[in-house]
């Protein structure tokens, strides 16, 4: 069964860093493109960043610059480095997984971790 366990969320003031780390089931972890999306209260989920199986990385224009994704090959782990927080970086962050035989199901999904920025 492929799971994906995400950590690190948490209560930070503005300005402040949180990690994310996301653990992938190692079945599947070698071929995907892992993703961090977050979903804030009343708005669509969103793509924060992602990184692909051979480590080439995107992130949403709100966060470049702020956020780093990064992922562990050895551990199957794909962690967010979160720095200079803002309130409206306030959401639930989900991380997720595709392999090139998930991606038109979209893949595999956790269950989620908050995190609250404090202006």
């Amino acid at each position: 069964q492929v799971q994906l366990v995400e950590s690190g969320g948490g209560m930070v003031q503005s300005g402040g860093s949180l990690r994310l780390s996301c653990a992938v089931s190692k079945i599947i972890f070698v071929f995907s493109d892992v993703g961090w999306y977050r979903q804030a209260p009343g708005k669509p989920r969103e793509m924060v960043a992602i990184i692909t199986s051979s480590s080439n990385a995107n992130y949403a224009d709100s966060v470049k610059g702020r956020f780093t994704i990064s992922r562990d090959n050895a551990k199957n782990t794909v962690s967010l480095q979160m720095n200079s927080l803002k309130p409206e970086d306030t959401a639930v962050y989900y991380c997720n997984a595709i392999t090139p035989l998930t991606k038109p199901s979209g893949g595999f999904w956790g269950q989620g971790t908050q995190v609250t920025v404090s202006s």
